[in-house]
């Protein structure tokens, strides 16, 4: 019987290291995947190889390919001999589902992953490892940076903020792929705080008002008041719910604008920085027919620009709202303080950044910049040479501190050009009189902005506060004292904060610890309450970022 079993183990021996041979000839080999990586990552007209090869690129994602494989090693990241690895499919989920940031999966590669992530030959693993790495990479930048740097847009659109780093491909790669969990590591990429969180909550919101037909458009017409009767009520009912200003619907055939709809009104017209006075005329009408598309728009536009700014504002800081002309101060995510403020004027723009204020300043002279003095006191000046004792401004032979004090009236002002006005110093003592007011909080920076009080607490009361130079003008500058010392400088109460006031001597203050401000731009944005408000773009740089971001369709 064995003589006979013989003949059919040998034939079941040979047919096995037949299939073992074949699927040895055919199985994929990490030599053969480096080999692949090394044509794609190495091929180019000049001859010239490796790193040195990487700076010459004129595609910035050829330059991260170049560089990262070459410092790294040309060999795969995200796959191996059976495919993709488990990393590879975390990367792939969240390149997927960065909608929820407003990115668009097209732009990471997502298809061509897509296309290749069945393959299993060598060309097609090393293709797929480099499509990984490309928009794993583009993911980072754009979470970290934003889609694209608005000085070159427009700089006017953006200050470098201070602190912000030049990205680098390989540092990147190599956090990503030393992460214990590569989920967490990227979902840890956005800003942190509770800014950005909220305006991407209104954005799954809105996207979820959109899928469900959006609002309904109000109709032009006459300007409606209080108790008018109009066929557009029903419509307005309609759209005041879905917008969430009016809590439910009842009766929505009524045609009388009643009290329950000046109040959702008043409401709508709170969150979108509306004169509220519940009466619809045109300049609520032009908001209320805007599409929920667009504020869609707005939402992501104002995601991107948390993007540019430092990620960590701090776990204690001040918050400036340009286009909101808002402050809070800010203490573990949570507003402690806010107020109204003043902000530049659109040729006079205060500008975007991030610093630290310094000092506090009671009492301040006014040094009155070269600008303020060509363009306002020299005309002032040549019609009366009075007039700088009558607004108790100082005349310095020049700005250094040596400078002698002049007699105003000694000099000829219609002989003084405008060039030459610029040698003298003014400067304004402290009292009721000052520019400045009573207070100054400074953060010394390249724009020579800071806060400060004001006698025209007048200009607090209007809806658009875009009236000063570029420096922030607060209502509250006492209170915001108070904030910034209570957590600094023991023993500075209100109380002693008035007394050393009332000397009417200037007194510098240094914060032990300095306090992070940040001077944001912010047309879309999330109070305390929960509630999203839209802002006035005072100084039109929505359009122009809805286009970069977007295009002009």
């Amino acid at each position: 019987m064995r003589k006979a079993g013989r003949p059919i183990l040998t034939v079941f021996n040979a047919i096995l290291i037949l299939l073992l041979s074949t699927t040895t000839v055919f199985a994929v080999t990490p030599a053969q995947i480096n080999a692949e990586l090394l044509k794609n990552v190495s091929t180019n007209p000049q001859g010239v190889n490796g790193a040195e090869w990487c700076n010459l690129q004129a595609i910035r994602q050829e330059q991260w390919i170049c560089n990262v494989y070459h410092t790294l090693g040309v060999r795969p990241l995200w796959v191996d001999s059976n495919g993709p690895t488990e990393q590879a499919k975390h990367i792939a989920s969240a390149l997927t589902s960065g909608t929820a940031d407003g990115f668009n999966p097209d732009d990471y590669g997502v298809p061509k992953i897509e296309a290749l992530w069945e393959s299993r030959t060598a060309a097609d693993l090393a293709r797929l490892d480099m499509e990984i790495t490309i928009g794993l990479l583009e993911y980072i930048h754009d979470m970290q940076k934003g889609r694209f740097a608005p000085k070159f847009k427009d700089p006017k659109l953006f200050a470098q903020a201070g602190g912000n780093s030049v990205f680098s491909p390989v540092k990147a790669l190599t956090e990503a792929r030393s992460s214990t969990d590569i989920t967490l590591f990227l979902e840890n990429l956005a800003p942190r705080h509770r800014h950005y969180r909220e305006l991407k909550s209104a954005l799954k919101h809105y996207r979820s008002i959109a899928e469900n037909g959006g609002w309904p458009v109000f109709p032009s017409g006459e300007t409606l008041h209080p108790n008018d009767s109009d066929p557009r009520v029903p419509a307005l009912r309609d759209l005041l719910t879905k917008t969430g200003d009016l809590a439910k619907e009842i009766d929505s055939s009524q045609q009388v604008y009643d009290t329950e709809l000046v109040e959702a009104i008043k409401r709508f017209q709170g969150r979108h920085s509306l004169e509220i006075d519940g009466i619809i005329g045109k300049n609520t009408t032009n908001v209320l027919i805007v599409p929920v598309e667009k504020r869609i728009q707005q939402i992501l536009i104002n995601m991107e620009r948390w993007r540019w700014t430092k990620h960590e504002l701090g776990s204690r800081y001040v918050l400036v709202d340009i286009a909101g002309f808002n402050l809070q101060g800010v203490v573990n995510d949570i507003p402690q303080l806010e107020m109204r403020v003043i902000v530049g004027k659109l040729h006079h723009a205060t500008p975007v950044f991030s610093d630290a204020i310094k000092y506090i300043e009671f009492n301040p002279f006014w040094n009155i910049t070269s600008s303020i003095a060509r363009n306002e006191m020299l005309p002032e000046l040549r019609k009366n040479k009075n007039y700088l004792e009558t607004k108790h401004i100082r005349l310095f032979s020049n700005w250094q501190s040596d400078g002698k004090e002049l007699a105003p009236e000694t000099i000829n002002w219609d002989e003084v050009s405008r060039r030459q006005i610029s040698r003298y110093k003014l400067r304004q003592d402290p009292g009721p009189w000052n520019a400045l007011g009573v207070v100054k909080f400074v953060f010394p920076n390249k724009y020579s902005v800071y806060l400060h009080d004001t006698p025209g607490q007048e200009l607090f009361k209007e809806e658009n506060r875009a009236f000063s130079h570029g420096c922030i003008r607060l209502n509250k500058p006492r209170k915001l004292a108070e904030f910034l010392l209570a957590f600094n400088n023991a023993g500075w109460t209100e109380e002693v904060i008035n007394q050393v006031i009332e000397k009417k001597k200037r007194r510098v203050v240094r914060l032990v610890e300095p306090v992070p401000i940040h001077l944001v731009y912010q047309t879309a944005w999330v109070n305390k309450n929960g509630t999203l408000h839209f802002s006035r773009d005072i100084y039109g740089r929505d359009k122009k970022l809805i286009e970069a971001l977007f295009g002009k369709g």
